[in-house]
Formats: structure tokens, sequence, C-alpha cells
């Protein structure tokens, strides 16, 4: 998985990087696994905006993965490694020994040819999954379950990894990728090892148009706009934004505003991925 420097035959090729993709075994995806993805455009179920700045884009499928690796009776065998347009990392398809197939998001590591097992029995290495109360402390994990039997959903980027800090009662304590600390349940599954990929945060795009083939739309910048588009527009030539701290175009506190109102799961938090408190 390393990065590939492009030749600056052009202003857009200048400083540009790319992945090479030698960790590929097979370039079309397993249709049995795949179904339409229909774009957006950034709106929801009622039509609004909801996301800004996207559409556009290269037409995608959606690959079917498996985050809830709930297959118990057989182990499976890594019979590919695939490139899946619809996240960062790469996916694996395994073939169980009863002949079904299904996709895991590709662990660092693992390769055409390994054994890959879920559940109780299977062993402590990169690509199995277990119950968290089977996994020993200090452990790397990845694709995490927040609630039992509802699939990974917690460090699944390329890249990233979790470690499990320790176990009390019917809780561990896990150190997310974010630096957070939270509790979760000792029947949640996980994965071991990290997500592969790791080259990911070193790729440059190079030119605006290869942001829009990914469906994103440009952005501009609110001090470049006038005052009745957005807080920070109006003024003689170049200004600062002219008010205590920077704000949405709806005149809301933006860059470090707390969002998070969530109080069900506030208890399971340890500590908080920042220092500021409140």
């Amino acid at each position: 998985m390393a990065v590939k420097v492009y030749k600056p035959t052009s202003a857009g090729r200048r400083g540009m990087t790319g992945h090479t993709f030698e960790e590929i075994t097979k370039s079309r995806p397993e249709r049995s696994l795949t179904e339409p993805l229909r774009k957006r455009g950034g709106r929801n179920n009622m039509g609004r905006v909801t996301v800004r700045h996207r559409g556009g884009g290269h037409k995608r499928r959606y690959r079917i993965i498996d985050f809830k690796r709930d297959k118990f009776d057989c182990a499976a065998e890594v019979i590919a490694i695939e490139y899946d347009p619809n996240r960062s990392a790469r996916i694996a398809l395994l073939q169980y020994e009863d002949g079904e197939k299904r996709y895991i998001i590709a662990p660092l590591g693992v390769k055409v040819g390994d054994r890959i097992a879920n559940g109780e029995l299977a062993e402590i290495r990169p690509g199995n999954a277990l119950y968290i109360r089977d996994i020993p402390v200090g452990t790397q994990i990845h694709n995490i379950e927040l609630l039992p039997g509802k699939g990974g959903q917690m460090a699944r980027s390329a890249g990233v990894s979790a470690q499990l800090l320790a176990k009390e009662g019917v809780y561990a304590q896990v150190r997310l990728p974010s630096g957070e600390v939270r509790l979760v349940h000792e029947r949640c599954m996980a994965t071991i090892g990290q997500v592969g990929n790791t080259d990911h945060g070193n790729i440059k795009l190079g030119k605006a148009g290869r942001k829009r083939w990914m469906g994103w739309r440009p952005e501009v910048r609110g001090i470049a706009m006038d005052p009745g588009g957005h807080p920070h527009g109006g003024g003689e030539g170049r200004s600062g934004i002219g008010m205590p701290g920077p704000k949405t175009p709806w005149g809301k506190p933006a860059l470090g505003k707390r969002t998070r109102r969530n109080k069900r799961t506030q208890r399971f938090i340890v500590r908080r991925r920042s220092a500021k408190r409140g």
C-alpha cells in the first residue's frame, strides 16, 4: 500500500499523489453482494439539503459489508482484496466453508488465502471477530459494536484502530481513534487488528476536479460573500469577519461549538476526546 507520485505534466498533476493499488487482487465486485446506490445530492427524504456542497460524482454501486460478523458455525477463506468507492478502507471477500460469500473491511496484514473466523472459538489474530469479553486487554481492535448484535459502528476508516484498555463488570473501556475513552458492553463484537490502507491520509488530490469525481461541489468562503449571503460577508477590500467568533451561514456559532445533545449515552463516555470540558 504505497503512494505513487505523478510527474508534473500539468498544474493539476504537480503535487498530486495516488494509490498504487498493489494490494488489490480483483477488479470487479461480487455482483450478488452489491446493490444500486442512488444519488441524493445531499438531500433527505423531504428533499431538503441537509449536507451542503454535495452533487455529481462518479456512478457507484454499494458493496454490502458484513459489519455484524455473526456467522459463527464455520470459518472462511479470504479469496480477494477489493477497492470500495464508498469508503476509505479496502474490503476483503470471504468465502465460508458452506459456500456463502461476504465482504468485510480488510484489516492490515490480511491477504488472499488467510483463514478468518468469528465468535468464541476464533483466535486472537487480525481479521477475526470476537466478543469484547474474549479479547485480551491492550489489543488493537476495529469495527466495534455500540449495541450487541447491531453491527460494527466505530473505528471503520482506513488506517484506524481502537485499543481495549480495561474491563470492569459487564463493560470494557475502549480508547477510540479520536482519543475518547468509552464504555462498551462485553457482549459487543469487535474485530482484531488495525484497518488497512494506512496511506490513505497521505494522498494529495492535486486538483479540484478530483474532488468533483468524489461527489463534492465547490465551497465558497463566507468572507467572500455579501452581507446578505453570510454573516462574514461585506466590507471594503480584504477584512476580518467582524465578530467575536466565526458563524455558520445562519448565524450559529461554528468551529468549536459543542453540538452533542445525546444525554442517553453520556454516561458511557469516560473521557472526552478534547481536554476542554463543558
